[in-house]
């Protein structure tokens, strides 16, 4: 159910209307159980069950749950034989990523409508600055009711909103109040709400740091505030001990920055089982060509330098690169250009556990020249492959696939 809040005290003329979100420009925006959401949208009869998306294999992992699954303990990330011990009740479904770009991608243009200034993080998340949105459509609080509102009446999901003055508040509040709310930080109530926060919870503070913090009786936001920059420091280092200062007392100058192309676009899989044979992998290196060409052409960027990724069944990992010639946003040239180096790494008979494909050196697409080989048809695998992509839109993910590909994957093969 849809909730809305703000964080309140005893401030003088502090009241429940105008005034609860002045200067809070920056929302973070974050979608709830976003893969299992879209799943759900061709599957409404599974609404209300715990649901997990995620490989079956004995090696996958969680992408999404919802958030009756979540209740037992279930989380992304977590290995999916753990997710099921769990919750042997959820249902698996396995992850369709074109389904998830297709609707990730409407979501952020809706942004765009209430502000050129969005910062994806993610494919379900973005900050947005709407400070130059107030005369058309109001404060922060109804810019993010209306962003609310129209996510789930265009694409039938919902999402949740954090309103602050800065990018770290903002994504905070918009954790606090998951899922389907709405939680405005004034900026007055910024150390009222952090304080009580687990210091876990701030950027940067991973497992060993939050070790160290807790080696130091710090356990709170509250309790980081009241150490010294210069003990954080020692303890930390220069870098991380400013940082954490800083935040504790939601210190966070950085602005929402609209989204500059990736450095470099790959897909990678794990095996349910260690594989050595080259056939197989031959197959799985295609199959990571098509995913990393399919994103490519969706952003309109072309790549020239093409490596692979090897991991042994000892978790010895080997990467290999080549430049192209020219750039490219075509499969079957990423694809030739992996097979090329899987061979020179000389690991044909060798068992490995994951495999990878990158392109790197991305510009955009358009204007990119590009030289015909002697003998080359002037129409080939590029209009091919964005007559798949066409298809794809239309029908869904796995519509058209390389016949190559028909073949069961190798998680078919043995279940």
């Amino acid at each position: 159910m849809s909730r809305k809040q703000v964080i309140r005290g005893g401030g003088a003329g502090r009241g429940r209307g105008q005034g609860d979100d002045q200067g809070c420009s920056i929302l973070h925006v974050d979608m709830d159980a976003f893969f299992a959401s879209v799943e759900l949208l061709e599957r409404p009869e599974l609404r209300g069950r715990p649901v997990i998306v995620g490989a079956t294999g004995a090696r996958g992992v969680v992408l999404s749950a919802t958030y009756e699954a979540r209740r037992f303990g279930v989380h992304s990330a977590m290995p999916m034989s753990r997710a099921r011990r769990l919750c042997p009740a959820a249902v698996v479904i396995p992850p369709s990523h074109g389904k998830y770009s297709q609707v990730s991608r409407g979501v952020m243009e809706l942004f765009r409508s209430f502000t050129p200034l969005v910062e994806p993080v993610a494919s379900d998340e973005a900050f947005l600055d709407v400070s130059g949105a107030g005369r058309l459509i109001g404060s922060p609080a109804v810019v993010a009711e209306a962003i609310r509102r129209r996510v789930h009446e265009e694409f039938g999901v919902t999402c949740s909103v954090g309103v602050a003055t800065s990018k770290f508040v903002a994504k905070l509040a918009s954790r606090q109040c998951k899922p389907d709310g709405m939680l405005v930080v004034p900026a007055d109530r910024v150390v009222e709400f952090l304080h009580p926060l687990p210091v876990a919870m701030l950027w940067g503070v991973g497992e060993r740091t939050e070790s160290a913090l807790t080696r130091l009786g710090i356990r709170t936001v509250g309790d980081l505030a009241r150490v010294p920059p210069a003990t954080l420091k020692r303890e930390l280092g220069q870098a991380a001990g400013a940082h954490l200062a800083a935040l504790a007392w939601g210190r966070d100058e950085r602005p929402v920055t609209p989204h500059v192309p990736d450095k470099s676009i790959g897909a990678e899989e794990t095996f349910p089982a260690d594989v050595h044979d080259p056939d197989v992998i031959r197959r799985e290196l295609l199959r990571l060509s098509e995913r990393v060409a399919a994103r490519l052409r969706d952003g309109g960027h072309v790549g020239r330098t093409v490596s692979v990724k090897l991991r042994k069944s000892d978790f010895t990992t080997l990467t290999r690169a080549r430049t192209l010639r020219e750039p490219t946003d075509v499969a079957q040239e990423i694809y030739a250009m992996a097979c090329e180096l899987f061979a020179a790494a000389g690991l044909e008979r060798v068992r490995l556990r994951l495999v990878g494909v990158r392109v790197e050196g991305l510009r955009p697409a358009e204007g990119a020249a590009r030289q015909l080989s002697l003998g080359e048809r002037e129409r080939g695998w590029r209009e091919a492959e964005r007559a798949m992509d066409e298809a794809v839109r239309r029908f869904g993910t796995g519509a058209v696939v390389p016949a190559s590909l028909v073949r069961p994957r190798f998680d078919e093969m043995e279940s």
